[in-house]
Formats: C-alpha cells, sequence, structure tokens
C-alpha cells in the first residue's frame, strides 16, 4: 500500500484496495491512516481532495497540547487517547517520546539498550489490547466507521505506526483480510516512518547512538504486533470475539462496517 504523496502529512495511506476474503477488497477512498496533522496545511491539495469528513485523534493530552493537529475544513475531531491507561501504570512508553528519546543517546541507551526496546514495545501492544483506555478508544474508532455520515475518515497517532498501525490491524481483520495482508499493511509504513525521522537518526547517530536502536525506535516489526495479536488470542480467542465481547462493537455495527467499507 504506497503512501499518499501529501506534502505537509507524513505516512498518510488509504486503506483501500487491500485484498479481502472471497476476492473482495477495501473500498478506497474511505479510509485513511497518517502520522500527526501538525504540519497540514490548507494550501495541500493532496490531502484536501480527500474530503475527510471525521478525524480520529489516538494521541495523549500531553502530545495534542505539544504539537496540536491544525483542522480540516469540514471535518470533526474524535479524541481517542489510547495510552491514557498505560501511561498511569507504567509512565511515558517509547511510542508517545521518540523525539526525546532520539535526542538522547544515552537516555535511550538506559531505558532501551540490550533488547529492551522490543520488549517494551511488546508491552504497549499488549495493552493496546487489555487496557480500558485502548479498548475505549478502538471501541470509539469502530463505532465511528459504523456511522455511515463518518467517512471519509482519518485516523492517526504522532507517527502514524504504533496506535495507528493496531488500528489498521484490528479493522482489516475485522473485514475478512487474512494474517499476511494484515502484516504486510502493518510493516508498509516502516520505509515511510524511516523518512520521516531520518534527522533524527542522523542526528542520534551523530552523538554517538546506536542506529540499530534507533531504527527500533522509530520503526515498526513483526513482534510487535504478534504481541497484541498473541494478546487477543489468549483473553478471546479471536480477534471476531475481541472485537464484540472486548471492545463493546455489536453485530450490527460490525456488519455496518463490512458492509459500507468492502468492495
Amino acid at each position: 500500500m504506497p503512501a499518499i504523496p501529501a506534502t505537509t502529512v507524513a505516512n498518510l495511506r488509504d486503506l483501500g484496495t487491500l485484498p479481502l476474503a472471497g476476492g473482495r477488497a477495501v473500498r478506497p477512498g474511505l479510509v485513511f491512516r497518517s502520522g500527526q496533522l501538525d504540519r497540514l496545511e490548507a494550501a495541500d491539495g493532496v490531502v484536501s481532495a480527500l474530503g475527510i469528513r471525521t478525524v480520529v485523534d489516538f494521541r495523549t493530552d500531553r502530545e495534542r497540547a505539544d504539537r496540536p493537529d491544525r483542522p480540516l475544513p469540514g471535518s470533526r475531531v474524535v479524541v481517542a487517547d489510547v495510552l491514557a491507561d498505560h501511561l498511569a501504570a507504567s509512565g511515558l512508553p517509547p511510542a508517545a517520546r521518540l523525539k526525546q528519546l532520539l535526542g538522547d543517546p544515552a537516555l535511550a541507551e538506559q531505558h532501551l539498550g540490550g533488547g529492551r526496546v522490543r520488549r517494551a514495545f511488546e508491552k504497549t501492544y499488549r495493552a493496546f489490547v487489555t487496557t480500558d483506555s485502548a479498548r475505549a478508544s478502538y471501541r470509539a474508532f469502530l463505532t465511528e466507521l459504523a456511522d455511515p455520515a463518518a467517512a471519509p475518515l482519518l485516523f492517526h497517532c504522532t507517527a502514524g505506526k504504533d496506535r495507528t498501525g493496531w488500528a489498521a490491524a484490528v479493522l482489516l481483520s475485522l473485514l475478512g483480510a487474512d494474517e499476511e495482508t494484515v502484516r504486510t499493511e502493518y510493516l508498509s509504513v516502516n520505509p515511510a516512518v524511516r523518512q520521516a525521522f531520518a534527522p533524527l537518526v542522523e542526528g542520534f547517530t551523530a552523538q554517538g547512538g546506536d542506529p540499530e536502536l534507533a531504527l527500533a525506535i522509530i520503526g515498526v516489526a513483526p513482534e510487535y504486533l504478534a504481541a497484541a495479536l498473541d494478546e487477543v488470542a489468549v483473553r478471546h480467542g479471536s480477534m471476531e470475539k475481541y472485537v464484540r465481547e472486548g471492545l463493546g462493537v455489536t453485530d450490527e455495527q460490525a456488519e455496518r462496517i463490512r458492509g459500507r467499507l468492502i468492495a
């Protein structure tokens, strides 16, 4: 799924045309994912042409205050703070402080060196499934998608890779995408994310930081997604039950989402 070449929004993608079961596909032009919209400009015709009606923002209060989204004309914003409970229990996770960590190699090594970066992300991904704030946020996301007046809809976090990546994985699974399609779509953001954070990675390395650690912080890995999927399997048995029982999305809502997004 190639990135949409917007000049002021990083990692912008249409989930449309991704393959689903039975030879069907996701209907294009209805659901998009991206990084934060803090640099959005009204003159960016690529974005304005999408006709976005709803923006679902998965970021924390602090992230939204530090880098407020610029409004998309004609759209409304749904705030869905995925990490609120995880932050309260464990402190600020790497997904929410990329720039701070990449600006301080000693701090990054202290907290995430020696393989701890993968364990930290895996713990965060499991929290996407288990915490009340995450369940409420992903329920809000799917509830919006069940509303015919909400589309076209764009959902995002900071870099558009972790909280946003899990939302895309849940949605695609609900629509009937197979595991390989979900995994491929999830990993497809890596080139765009690495490009967006290239100056930070270069500065991190210039200060003596481990480039592999930097790439593990800014990118996504199969192990991160696998941790969340394992948590779903252990707690709910299937993605369908996770959506219905864990998120509280009704069968009627799920059918409306499928009806609108499957071509």
